[in-house]
This record gives structure tokens, sequence and C-alpha cells, in this order.
């Protein structure tokens, strides 16, 4: 006969293993709103969410740059599919705040201060990572040493384009020595090059080592440009052409980050395979 199930363990020394693991207790300790108005603490949660979400693409991202830094393309490729689904979720997050109004978000919004997201640390880390480099990022973070020396190392480390682009050199494929040898400090620019290296790829159909490479970026790429756009959205719905916090012009500012391309010769070549 078949046994009965067993029932989960109910008694424990102290914490549960869960609380031990997850941490659940000191996650529900961060949600301190300044306000009395209820829908602050979905903003606030929102904005907590999205950070873990930074945390976990940077760790997939520096993952892939190091498996391309030592040729493995199925640890690279590995990371970066678990990074595309990630994204969608970050996209997700949008969700419980997208609509906020004037009137709501004026409900709480003095309370943010000067505090704006362009502020994330981790979130610069993000864009570092897919070359949206500039010194001048650093300078909100000259008076925490400690956030201030992760940045200014992850501002001197090659990009994960950059990574990407080295690999397919190290492949045979003609990636200019100029774009090869660059300052990986400065933001990324196209270059006609790489361009050309991407439409051969493309070229040569489905199926090889930089073709799935390629791909993943596009993936990646997509799903960003799709976040910045949400944000710009969720901002004009909110507050529509008022400056932002933190001193930026608000939508005028976010409209700019989203008219940017990630990966540019990635998108630009599909119109010459």
């Amino acid at each position: 006969m078949p046994q009965p199930p067993t029932p989960p363990s109910l008694e424990f020394e102290a914490t549960t293993p869960y609380e031990d693991y997850v941490r659940a207790e000191v996650l529900s300790s961060l949600q301190q709103p300044v306000t009395d108005d209820p829908g602050e603490l979905a903003f606030l949660v929102t904005t907590q969410v999205m950070e873990l979400w930074f945390t976990l693409l940077v760790h997939e991202w520096e993952t892939a740059a190091r498996a391309l830094r030592r040729d493995d393309l199925p640890t690279a490729l590995a990371a970066l599919e678990r990074s595309v689904h990630e994204l969608g979720s970050l996209n997700a997050s949008w969700e419980p705040i997208a609509r906020l109004t004037p009137a709501q978000f004026n409900r709480f919004r003095p309370a943010l201060g000067e505090a704006s997201g362009f502020q994330s640390a981790m979130y610069r880390r993000v864009e570092f990572l897919l070359g949206e480099k500039t010194t001048s990022l650093l300078v909100p973070y000259r008076n925490v040493p400690r956030v201030h020396a992760r940045l200014e190392k992850a501002l001197h480390e090659p990009s994960l384009y950059d990574e990407a682009l080295r690999w397919l050199a190290r492949r045979g494929h003609p990636v200019p020595r100029a774009v090869l040898d660059r300052d990986v400090a400065a933001r990324y620019e196209p270059d006609p090059g790489v361009e050309e290296v991407w439409r051969a790829v493309y070229a040569d159909g489905q199926g090889t080592d930089a073709y799935r490479l390629g791909e993943q970026l596009t993936e990646i790429a997509e799903r960003v440009w799709r976040w910045r756009n949400d944000h710009l959205v969720a901002t004009r719905r909110a507050m529509g052409a008022k400056p932002g916090t933190g001193g930026s012009s608000g939508v005028a500012w976010l409209e700019k980050r989203a008219a940017k391309t990630v990966f540019p010769e990635l998108w630009t070549a599909r119109g010459r395979v």
C-alpha cells in the first residue's frame, strides 16, 4: 500500500531554516515608508525589488564576461540566457506603480527629497556592463569610498560587449584593432568594422557560436530598451513634464536615455544582411 505523505517539519530550535537562508525578516524590515500615504509602500517595495534584480543582472553579466574571457562560451551563454528572463521580471516590476496619477504620486513624492533612481550604484554597474560609461558618473559616490571604489573598478573593466568583441576576434573575426585597444573606461561608440563583423555572422546563418552569442546579446538589448521605455512611460504618466528628482529634467532626460541603443551594431547590421 502507498505510504501516507510525510508532513513538513514544524519544530526547530530557533528560527526556521527558511528564515536562516532567505533572511525574510531582514528584507521585511527594510520597508520604512516616511509618509502615511498607503500608496508609498508599493513605490518603495517596487524600487527595492528592482535593486535586487540589478544585483542579479550584474552577477550574470560579470559571470558571462569572465566566461568569454576564458573562451567558455557555454557558461557565458547560460548566464546571458538567465539574464534575459531576469530582465523580463525586472520589466514586470513596473506594473504596481506604472499607472500612478500625478495626484497619487504627489501624495508621497516630497518624501523622496533629492533621491533619484539615477543615483543607484547597482544600476550604474548595470549601465557600465552595457558599455554606458563616463567618468563623471562616479561623482555622486565620491563621499562613499567603498561604493566609489567598486564603481571605479567597474568603470575600468571591459564591458560585456567588449568581451564579446574580443571573443569574436580570437575566433578569427576581423574586429578592428582600434575597437579592441580602445579605452574601456569610455562610452562605447559604434564602429563600421564591428557592424561588418556582425553582418557576416548573420549572413552565415543560424547555428554558429557567434550567431548564438549575437542573438543572446540582442535579446538583452531589446529588454533593456523596453525597461527604459517603461520607465519613461511610467514617469510621464505620474508627473508629466515636471522636473525630476535629483536635479534632472525628468521626462526629457529619460527620453534621451531611451533613445540610446545597446550593442548598436547588432541592430544596424540587420539592415545589411
